[in-house]
């Protein structure tokens, strides 16, 4: 599957906005998502996770309550709504992708075959 990820941008602190990742394939439904991001200096962290089909999600502490993952299987899309956004969450998301056979949500990057390219994310104080 290839991942396309989008929506990344310059927002003011406490802004919104929405990452959009496009999957190609006709199985997308049966990947478990997840978003990463990664700021220079620090490793890739992940940030928020969603089942086959959404019907599991999990968040990191850092984003909890302010990031929201959901996913369209019939458009092949997993999104990231962020809200609230503080000048920390300045970083490049990436969108990811698993085939491993779970019902769950995989919070390691070790598990995910596929990854887009990264969008960046700048959110100024």
């Amino acid at each position: 599957v290839q991942l396309q990820a989008s929506g990344g941008g310059l927002v003011q602190a406490g802004g919104s906005l929405r990452l959009s990742c496009a999957a190609s394939g006709r199985t997308f439904s049966r990947y478990v998502m997840g978003w990463f991001r990664h700021t220079p200096g620090k490793e890739r962290e992940f940030i928020a996770g969603s089942s086959w089909s959404g019907g599991s999600t999990y968040y990191a502490d850092s984003v909890k309550g302010r990031l929201t993952i959901s996913r369209d299987n019939a458009k092949n899309t997993v999104y990231l709504q962020m809200t609230s956004l503080k000048p920390e969450d300045t970083a490049v998301y990436y969108c990811a992708a698993s085939s491993l056979t779970t019902g769950g949500v995989l919070f390691s990057e070790d598990l995910y075959d596929y990854w887009g390219q990264g969008t960046q994310v700048t959110v100024s104080s």
